[in-house]
């Protein structure tokens, strides 16, 4: 994944507010060395009985992560919209996640959304093309 090439800021969370973010950081290194139609099917079955993020919290997430990992913050798109997506459903919400491509220039990149907004990202996303993405549909349901 290739964007963004400059890693975020975010305000160090207090120590006793690390915990959740980091454990979600942890478990999305671990799954996304899964192949990508795995890490679908297991993102698929973990948003089952969510109900939809808002905005607000899953921006809230998503700074959250970037604030204790570097490499979220970095170029670990992957990674970070994993994490991001699980902090959410720690809290019984889902976020939708998404994974795409640009041809011109070529990149990859993977990023989260909330009624079809990218939530937070950094540049424009409308010439990457979705091609996974884990998303509710209506009533909350996958």
């Amino acid at each position: 994944m290739t964007t963004p090439a400059v890693a975020e800021q975010a305000a160090r969370l207090p120590l006793r507010r690390q915990l959740g973010p980091r454990c979600a950081v942890g478990a999305a290194r671990l799954l996304v060395k899964l192949p990508p139609a795995r890490l679908h099917r297991v993102l698929g079955v973990l948003s089952k009985g969510a109900r939809p993020v808002g905005y607000a919290e899953a921006a809230r997430a998503r700074r959250a992560v970037v604030s204790v990992s570097t490499r979220c913050a970095g170029l670990g798109c992957l990674q970070r919209s994993v994490a991001t997506v699980l902090l959410c459903r720690a809290h019984g919400r889902w976020a939708d996640w998404c994974t795409g491509f640009r041809t011109r220039p070529f990149g990859a990149h993977a990023w989260v959304e909330v009624d079809g907004r990218p939530v937070d990202e950094p540049g424009e996303l409308s010439a990457f093309r979705t091609v996974l993405a884990v998303r509710l549909g209506p009533g909350g349901r996958v």
